[in-house]
């Protein structure tokens, strides 16, 4: 029932079942190991890691397990540095091919205990199946090479060579990790290209591997989802331009509704009576922070203390909404050419070809209807990510 994949990035080497490694494994009754690999797509099992809600094997190791556990994690990290010493290439080379057996059958043993144990102790979150699919997408993203033309940045810029000779050491993959923030937002691993925090100046060295980038974004994602849990419709048009006219009765330009409205929204001690009387923090809080545990709308349980209670509740709203459109534009994506390339927080980039034009309006509809309500749009386009052009429908 419990095995452990021996995965070494290109091919699946082997799985650990019931004390033994075994290469052919088509009749083995697996159904639970500690995290998904592509390896198994498509294979019903349960995964203890998101049983866990993202621990680590170190974090949820229990008591009993833990010198044995620590003992094993150092023999590995032996190995691995005398294979660098040796200027072994640990990714042309297996590391399971280069390690003793009798080493790999007692770490995964120990995994395997490990994994025994989350789905013996650990209640089965209620947001499980949905980040099961995230993991899955956030797999499918890291294998997707990324087009990037480090030639487009300029050389006699000292900043531009310190970021070009950076990048140059960076693989061309993006790995997300499911778990790296506490309201649910991705984060990337180590070693990831850094798509999350590469400025904007430096985005057109990234370029499509098909015919465009196009990327959605919600149009004021956070304050939609304040107004969704509300229980408020959602305007058609642009939100601060809305608030500037329901709110302030036209008093205020667009950007100083929107400082005002953020300056409000994210700080407990701002006080605005207009603001107030159109969202009414309170009643907010009152529905969704108890004992100092905000609990969201998508099942999400965040402790956190009162000053950032309402932050953490719309922002993890928020971003579990949009992986939520995420994982349904995918879907609509399979067995086509164009495919989601990267996302940045609630902006969407996908890597569109051209002969997918006919799914065009319909990614876009299927965007815009979220579970809050349908969210306004925002669509840009460019055939490079630095000049991309907002469009109209």
């Amino acid at each position: 029932m419990y095995f452990q994949v021996l995965d070494s990035k290109k091919e699946c080497y082997g799985v650990y079942y019931d004390g033994d490694i075994y290469h052919y494994y088509n009749n083995l009754d697996m159904r639970c190991t500690w995290e998904y690999t592509s390896h198994f797509q498509g294979v019903n099992l349960e995964y203890a890691r998101i049983w866990c809600e993202g621990k680590t094997l170190d974090q949820a190791c229990p008591e009993h397990l833990k010198d044995e556990w620590s003992l094993i994690q150092a023999r590995g990290h032996s190995f691995i540095r005398s294979f660098i010493e040796s200027k072994v290439d640990l990714e042309d080379v297996c590391f399971y091919d280069l390690v003793p057996k009798k080493f790999l059958l007692d770490y995964c043993r120990l995994k395997n205990d490990i994994t025994k144990y989350v789905f013996e102790n650990y209640k089965k979150p209620k947001n499980y199946d949905f980040m099961q699919n995230l993991t899955k997408l956030a797999e499918k993203i890291s294998k997707r090479h990324l087009n990037v033309d480090l030639e487009a940045l300029n050389v006699a810029d000292k900043k531009s060579r310190i970021i070009r000779s950076n990048l140059h050491r960076i693989r061309p993959f993006i790995s997300y990790d499911p778990w790296g923030s506490v309201t649910g937002r991705l984060t990337t691993k180590q070693k990831s290209f850094p798509i999350l925090t590469l400025n904007k100046e430096y985005r057109n060295i990234l370029r499509p591997n098909n015919d465009w980038f196009i990327e959605l974004d919600f149009n004021a994602a956070e304050l939609r989802t304040l107004l969704a849990l509300r229980d408020t419709p959602q305007p058609d048009g642009d939100i601060h331009s809305w608030i500037g006219t329901s709110v302030f009765d036209n008093q205020f330009d667009r950007d100083t509704v929107k400082k005002k409205t953020f300056a409000w929204l994210y700080n407990p001690k701002a006080s605005n009576k207009r603001l107030e009387k159109a969202f009414n923090k309170e009643i907010l809080l009152e529905k969704y922070y108890n004992n100092g545990i905000i609990s969201t709308p998508f099942g999400r349980e965040i402790e956190v203390d009162d000053s950032k209670a309402l932050n953490y509740l719309i922002q993890s709203t928020s971003s579990d909404l949009f992986l939520r459109q995420l994982l349904l534009v995918d879907k609509k994506l399979e067995g086509r050419k164009s495919y989601i390339a990267y996302c940045i927080h609630d902006s969407l980039v996908l890597d569109f070809c051209d002969q997918d034009r006919d799914l065009f309006m319909g990614i876009i509809e299927e965007f815009s209807k979220t579970t809050l309500g349908k969210f306004k749009v925002n669509i840009s386009a460019g055939k490079d990510f630095g000049n991309m052009k907002g469009l109209e429908f």
